[in-house]
């Protein structure tokens, strides 16, 4: 497991020590099937949605990774029909991080969620920061993935200081290590330059060029209608 993926709180698989044994991981599920099992009927759906991510969760611990996405796959269009959109997006991560055939198709539905709604931050750095991890060192779209977790960052923890700090250091951090990837960039005054040549400084041409990313990886595979989606938006 990445440092990145350390980033999604509250969640007990993420949070263990990498030495968890998988008599403890099996425990574990055990115990998250007895609470969907005794769910009721009319049980909140976020919480019985919530266990079904920890399940899956449990099960990539466990690396039955077939049944960890199968899991997750499910919760997806679950999460999409609520409108869970922290949920759905949780539950792309983990897909992606089963590593099976279509790992990069979830990643890019995850990531559309991740920056069309406002979920935890964390949250989107880190599925940004998978892109980072999936391109080539001198690909553009390693600095557009970067720059677009730390546009997010920025965004959306303005009203909270301490977490601002905290995640735009983070996002900062990586955002330099792709700069030295990409052109051997050092410094800052170097990174400034870099980012308004490569134009990652404009919003409006920094999401449709990511949106463009997000269309090949996906190669047409949308798991929702974003059209749909779009149009339920706030104006």
């Amino acid at each position: 497991m990445n440092d990145i993926s350390r980033l999604i709180g509250n969640n007990p698989i993420l949070a263990m020590d990498e030495g968890q044994s998988q008599d403890e991981l099996g425990a574990l599920l055990e115990q998250y099937q007895r609470q969907r099992a005794d769910l009721a009927a009319d049980a909140p759906t976020l919480e019985s949605l919530r266990v079904e991510l920890d399940i899956a969760e449990t099960l990539l611990g466990l690396h039955r990774n077939a049944e960890a996405w199968d899991t997750a796959r499910a919760a997806v269009d679950q999460c999409v029909a609520a409108e869970a959109w922290q949920e759905a997006v949780e539950a792309c991560d983990i897909l992606y991080r089963t590593e099976l055939d279509r790992s990069i198709v979830a990643l890019g539905n995850g990531v559309w969620l991740a920056v069309t709604y406002p979920i935890k931050p964390q949250t989107s750095v880190a599925l940004l920061h998978h892109i980072v991890d999936e391109t080539p060192d001198k690909s553009d779209g390693g600095a557009v993935a970067a720059m677009a977790a730390h546009y997010l960052a920025d965004l959306r923890t303005r009203d909270d200081e301490h977490q601002h700090a905290s995640l735009t250091f983070l996002t900062t951090q990586v955002l330099a290590k792709v700069a030295k990837r990409h052109r051997g960039i050092e410094g800052q005054e170097m990174l400034n330059t870099w980012i308004e040549i490569l134009q990652l400084n404009d919003p409006d041409e920094l999401l449709p060029r990511l949106g463009k990313m997000l269309e090949a990886m996906v190669g047409g595979d949308w798991w929702y209608d974003r059209d749909a989606l779009r149009a339920r938006l706030p104006t």
